[in-house]
């Protein structure tokens, strides 16, 4: 078995190690790091659960290759409270009620950080298109929307 070696940081942690040229992003996450947060759901790209931000672009870790991200930065879900604090973006899921059983959610959250991140002042259209590509079987999508909006209003009333 040939290992690859590689160095990127997640979460802003930096780690190094070696890995099979075929080992998933997803995988080497959830069990080489233990960071659970990126979900798998399909491992075919279509639901986002397992969405990551690799240099700030949303990325599908269940479609790329770990050894894909060497020399990157990497962010997930694990890293979005500091401190054991929630993000303002958690925070305002947990006020609008943007979750329900969960599973979409660190992919939801992650997809909405790169908005908000590009976007700060985002309207409905622009949040429904970046939630678009990720499946909740759960909530109809409207209290997600409220959420990011709440999580816009949040970030712009700190920026104050």
């Amino acid at each position: 078995m040939t290992l690859i070696p590689m160095s990127l940081k997640v979460n802003g942690t930096r780690f190094e190690r070696a890995v099979e040229p075929r080992r998933l992003l997803s995988d080497f996450l959830r069990e080489d790091l233990d960071l659970k947060a990126t979900h798998v759901g399909c491992e075919h790209g279509v639901c986002g659960t397992c969405t990551v931000l690799v240099d700030g672009q949303a990325v599908r870790s269940c479609l790329s290759f770990a050894v894909q991200a060497d020399g990157c930065e990497v962010r997930t879900a694990d890293g979005l409270a500091q401190g054991g604090k929630l993000s303002v973006l958690q925070q305002a899921f947990w006020e609008k009620h943007g979750l329900q059983c969960g599973f979409c959610t660190p992919g939801m959250l992650m997809v909405a950080t790169e908005l908000l991140e590009r976007t700060p002042r985002p309207t409905k259209a622009e949040i429904e298109e970046a939630i678009s590509a990720n499946l909740c079987r759960c909530t109809g999508y409207y209290t997600i929307v409220e959420s990011v909006q709440r999580a816009a209003e949040m970030m712009q009333e700190g920026a104050k």
